[in-house]
């Protein structure tokens, strides 16, 4: 019979643990090696990928906004009398000039203050007329006493010259030639007192007059006043234009100073465009802009910029050049495109899906032969609506995907089918 050995068992050992111990090895080498293999590239269908490619030229940077077609020229009607509203006669939407009567208001206070204002002036006119008639009698008055006694003057004047020559004849007495002298010197007073007082009648009637005046204009400043409160009863449009609201009822009462209606003129429009606030920091008055009306473009200019900040928007007003297109109307919304300068000679491409300006990013570039795209660093530097500029990273004729590629962040590159 066979006798087995020790030697042959102790052998057979040795060698399956040899066999165990090599193939834990070659799965630790395996493992080590499969954790440092590089994931495959993904593959991409290249009809659903948005592509552009690096253009060297001249680039138009801009900035776009939304607004509305607004007037240029809006009135809003308010109420310069008080009174309860009679009468609506134009409806929102109807053409109107200057002068057409919106509303008809009443107020009984107001057509009572202007009759008596109307009757105080009557008064004051009768009182003026009579005080003129008056002044001129007095006057005519002194300037005859004045003649009076100018005439006596020259009488008394002529009798002393006489009885003076007479009395250096000796024909007469010392006391008649003093006696005609006297009277000759009293006449001349009276003649200087008469004289002032007509002068100072006169500057008296010029004081009383003026003062008179000043009076019946007053009178008749209030009476232009009522009248024009009476007037206002009659609530006019003030601008050619449309009727575009009307804020009260019939039978409602207002108050001064209250608005009653809106009028605008549908011909002269502006754009108000809400500018992003890190886009309008370029914006300056006088800059080109393009307005889609959504039925026609229209060009036209920056205006005004508002200086304040709304919801992280800027609003910029444009005006509107040369005729409009049917159908633009006020409130009508529209798209504004601000042409802010001319880049010349420079790389652009088309804006990315992810990329902002003065910033950084990772674009898959395509190969060559079209079989894929590898990521590369590219500097950005200004922007415009549809268009960036290229600082570094890309060149001329480079083909680059521009929609998002953010499911792809962790590869390199990618395969195109």
């Amino acid at each position: 019979m066979d006798i087995p050995r020790k030697s042959a068992a102790k052998k057979r050992r040795i060698r399956r643990i040899a066999y165990a111990l090599t193939a834990v090895v070659a799965v630790g080498l395996i493992t080590v090696g499969v954790s440092r293999l590089r994931p495959a590239a993904p593959s991409v269908d290249d009809n659903t990928l948005y592509k552009g490619t690096v253009i060297r030229g001249n680039m138009i940077r801009n900035v776009r906004g939304m607004g509305t077609l607004v007037p240029e020229e809006i009135r809003y009607v308010p109420a310069i009398s008080t009174g309860r509203v009679e009468k609506r006669l134009v409806q929102p939407g109807g053409q109107v000039k200057a002068d057409t009567v919106l509303l008809e208001l009443t107020n009984p206070e107001i057509q009572q203050a202007f009759m008596d204002a109307e009757s105080q002036l009557r008064g004051a006119d009768a009182n003026l007329t009579t005080l003129k008639v008056q002044l001129g009698k007095q006057i005519l008055d002194q300037e005859a006493t004045l003649a009076q006694a100018n005439s006596d003057f020259n009488k008394a004047k002529m009798q002393f010259e006489v009885n003076d020559s007479l009395g250096k004849q000796g024909l007469k007495s010392k006391l008649e030639v003093e006696l005609s002298r006297i009277a000759a010197e009293d006449a001349e007073k009276r003649v200087g007192l008469e004289t002032k007082r007509v002068a100072g009648s006169r500057e008296e009637g010029t004081a009383r007059l003026a003062a008179e005046d000043e009076r019946v204009r007053q009178l008749r400043d209030a009476v232009q006043l009522k009248r024009k409160q009476l007037e206002a009863l009659k609530v006019r449009a003030g601008i050619d234009g449309e009727l575009q609201t009307v804020e009260v009822q019939v039978g409602q009462q207002v108050t001064l100073g209250q608005n009653l209606a809106r009028v605008a003129n549908p011909k002269r429009l502006k754009a108000e465009l809400k500018v992003a606030e890190t886009q309008a920091k370029d914006i300056q008055l006088g800059q080109r802009v393009s307005i889609d009306t959504r039925v026609g473009i229209v060009a036209g200019r920056v205006i005004r910029i508002d200086p304040s900040v709304q919801n992280g928007t800027r609003t910029v007003d444009a005006s509107l050049e040369g005729d409009l297109p049917k159908g633009a109307v006020p409130d009508l919304s529209v798209d504004g495109t601000i042409e802010l300068e001319r880049l010349e000679n420079i790389l652009y491409v088309n804006r990315p899906v992810h990329g902002s300006e003065n910033s950084t990013v990772g674009i898959f570039k395509v190969d060559p032969d079209r079989s894929g795209a590898s990521r590369v660093q590219v500097k950005l530097g200004r922007s415009a609506v549809n268009t960036i500029e290229i600082i570094d990273g890309l060149r001329e004729g480079d083909v680059v995907i521009l929609s998002d590629t953010s499911q792809w962040d962790n590869n390199d590159r990618i395969r195109l089918n």
